[in-house]
């Protein structure tokens, strides 16, 4: 098998993860679950050992600091500095153009937290052997709720010689009834946006479906200046770009799309209530991170940067203090926390 190449998606404000999450410093660069921070966990699932090459991330200038700093080898990486988010399409070919043509490229959101290594490291090596065959492959996600929140991929025909299947069909965000269906009936995934494609698949895919995109990219790319281990694309050229998802773009188009089951204890972290479902919790469901106590409460989140929290007789709650900020939701709540004024202007 070669190498696989680590694509670190870093973008984004995390406005639903407020007050912790700011865009400043947005969720990928928080220690949410466990001590490392999601982007350092999302680099270090790619270890060496299990064969994958140093990470290439595409970022902003705004993120660029933290991400210099929580790289667990900056010397080794390599970070391309987008001059304004234009979306997964735009980002995912930029790197690919960094790279070797027959070069696996594996993409990775940085804010999602993964529970079993694992699992995720032989769901990309699958991926990865049948992306040197060409195929463009999603991980599907093995669905555990009626999830709204996410796309789902309709299983296919199986992929001889290996775990993998065509993808029937990519769906939508679906209503709640919708979503159910797809439980009882079987053979839907979530799709989480994990991908694995050679880099020249990719970009020829991309030309073919979308052709002033891929061609404004390559302007963006041929005029940048590299600076040591930052690349910087020309930003008139980028600002032509048409901004538009991976999924829209490209794997909904494609005749080559391809999915591998990933059981893995994925959760996109999207908001407070997901966070709670991915922490340790205890026989009431209670987490909590920082100083609290709790008393006779049942599926109570406390997240607390130091002022101790007191919580008493009740059910289902969020309560997160950052600073002088102070959050306190409902679980059903936790949806709408990204629409407060001060998610948006933070």
């Amino acid at each position: 098998m070669d190498i696989i190449i680590p694509v670190v998606l870093c973008g984004g404000s995390g406005t639903r993860l407020w007050p912790r999450s700011r865009k400043a410093k947005p969720k990928p660069f928080l220690p949410l679950v466990g001590e490392n921070t999601l982007f350092e966990a999302t680099v270090l699932r790619c270890s060496a050992d299990a064969g994958f090459a140093a990470p290439v991330v595409v970022t902003g200038a705004l993120h660029l600091e933290h991400v210099e700093a929580q790289l667990p080898d900056l010397a080794a990486s390599r970070i391309i500095i987008e001059p304004e988010g234009k979306n997964t399409a735009a980002a995912i070919a930029l790197a690919a153009l960094r790279m070797p043509e027959d070069a696996v490229m594996l993409v990775c959101p940085s804010d999602h937290h993964i529970g079993e290594t694992s699992a995720f490291q032989a769901a990309a090596r699958e991926a990865a052997a049948l992306a040197a065959q060409g195929w463009l492959v999603s991980f599907g996600i093995a669905a555990t709720a009626p999830e709204t929140g996410f796309g789902y991929l309709q299983q296919g025909e199986p992929i001889p010689g290996s775990l993998g299947f065509r993808v029937a069909k990519f769906v939508e965000k679906p209503d709640l009834e919708r979503a159910m269906g797809f439980l009882a009936q079987g053979g839907y995934a979530w799709n989480g946006g994990i991908f694995a494609f050679r880099a020249g698949t990719f970009l020829a895919e991309l030309e073919a479906h979308r052709p002033a995109l891929a061609a404004a990219v390559r302007a963006a790319n041929a005029g940048g200046v590299a600076d040591g281990h930052r690349f910087h694309p020309a930003a008139a050229a980028f600002a032509l770009i048409e901004s538009e998802s991976v999924d829209y773009a490209v794997m909904e188009n494609t005749a080559r799309a391809a999915m591998v089951p990933a059981v893995m204890a994925w959760s996109d972290i999207g908001n407070w209530q997901a966070l709670h479902e991915a922490q340790p919790r205890d026989g009431q469901g209670n987490a909590v991170s920082g100083r609290a106590e709790l008393k006779d409460c049942a599926n109570v989140l406390v997240h607390s940067d130091g002022p101790r929290v007191s919580v008493i007789g009740v059910s289902n709650l969020i309560v997160v203090v950052d600073g002088d900020e102070v959050l306190v939701t409902s679980a059903d709540g936790a949806q709408l926390v990204g629409k407060l004024d001060g998610a948006i202007n933070q």
